[in-house]
């Protein structure tokens, strides 16, 4: 075989095994995904498995000290991939950078094993198929990292946008006094009994709720309609203990969708992160008026959840600005509330002072 093809082979074959690990690594180390690391280690072993019947001419053929394409200049893209690939940002562009590493190599050693010097080494449509699983893995790796960042951001205050306690003001205006006040969270919900009817007004109203939410870099949250929060292109959907179940809800849902789950005991809690909740919302807290016949759990079931479950956890329920830094004192990662905001005249000071409080309560933690 000519020494030039067992060159491109050999750097190609290298390209991408090198790819690969990074990936894999990303999904171990980053994510701790344990099938994803699985799958991306099987198709680096497929890869080494394939590329067997050359090797010793592959080596013999290597010369890395007079390869004019060596090093090869770091794109500006890529050159802060490195500096910090936990953001979000940056594991993305790690992500994307290796993957498409991979699948490139893949393709030249694909069409250099039709050749007919090549063709009796090497298989071109495992390489093929190789390169149509990395496709497959990218995206996957890539809508994970999404969830977990939106896990991550679920955090500070999570206000409940109910349209029967709003009473008929307009849900975008609310919602903007509400970023504006620096809620982190947003979650629409219509408890009437009319949904049906009513379904392609509420479908417009998530829309432009969506859209506001993501420019101002809020989580936006429907509450219980997957197919609502589906056809908007939610963050997430959040459902209580007589809503889909979360295995179902998990299979339908998007990957780099998150799940919340409403609970009120610890079986309930364990259960709920088991099925693959992403948060967990803990309540009621305090007696409420926004919820007929809500359970009170009180404080301390907030404290034994938080020593329980490593979830993420959302108080809720009866919270307001003279009991909110008792629970974050608890545990709580988040705190929902309704009354606390939409009971009053101005809304975006009322999420202010919430925040302001929040704030004072985890840094009185942290000093202890």
């Amino acid at each position: 075989m000519p020494h030039h093809l067992l060159r491109m082979i050999d750097a190609n074959l290298n390209r991408s095994s090198e790819g690969l690990r990074v990936l894999e690594d990303v999904a171990r180390f980053l994510l701790d995904n344990t099938e994803l690391s699985q799958r991306l280690r099987a198709v680096r072993h497929d890869l080494a498995r394939e590329a067997k019947p050359l090797r010793i001419g592959l080596l013999s053929q290597r010369d890395s000290e007079h390869d004019v394409g060596h090093p090869y200049p770091v794109p500006p893209d890529e050159r802060e991939l490195n500096i910090k690939t936990t953001s979000l940002q940056g594991s993305l562009d790690l992500v994307t950078a290796n993957a498409k590493r991979v699948e490139e190599s893949l393709r030249v050693v694909e069409e250099l094993a039709k050749l007919p010097e090549v063709s009796s080494m090497l298989n071109s449509a495992s390489f093929e198929q190789m390169r149509f699983t990395v496709y497959t893995l990218e995206r996957d790796l890539i809508s994970r990292i999404s969830r977990r960042d939106k896990i991550e951001r679920m955090l500070g205050l999570y206000v409940i946008l109910d349209r029967q306690f709003l009473g008929g003001r307009d849900e975008l205006d609310i919602a903007r006094q509400i970023i504006e006040g620096g809620a982190r969270v947003i979650q629409l919900r219509d408890k009437s009994q009319f949904y049906q009817d009513q379904k392609r007004k509420l479908l417009l109203i998530a829309q432009k709720l969506k859209e506001l939410c993501s420019q101002a870099d809020v989580l936006f949250i429907i509450n219980d309609y997957l197919d609502l929060a589906m056809a908007v292109d939610a963050d997430g959907l959040h459902v209580g203990q007589e809503d889909l179940p979360l295995p179902v809800i998990r299979r339908e849902l998007p990957i780099d969708k998150i799940v919340g789950c409403s609970v009120t005991t610890l079986s309930q809690a364990t259960k709920a992160q088991a099925e693959g909740a992403d948060y967990i919302a803990v309540g009621s807290i305090f007696p409420t008026a926004t919820k007929k016949g809500a359970t009170v759990v009180g404080v301390d079931m907030l404290k034994e959840l938080k020593r329980t479950v490593s979830t993420p956890l959302v108080a809720i329920g009866g919270i307001n600005q003279n009991n909110i830094g008792e629970v974050v004192s608890a545990g709580a990662d988040a705190v929902a509330v309704i009354s606390a905001v939409l009971g009053e005249e101005d809304v975006g000071r009322a999420v202010q002072e919430l925040v302001a409080k929040m704030d004072l309560a985890k840094e009185e933690c942290q000093s202890q």
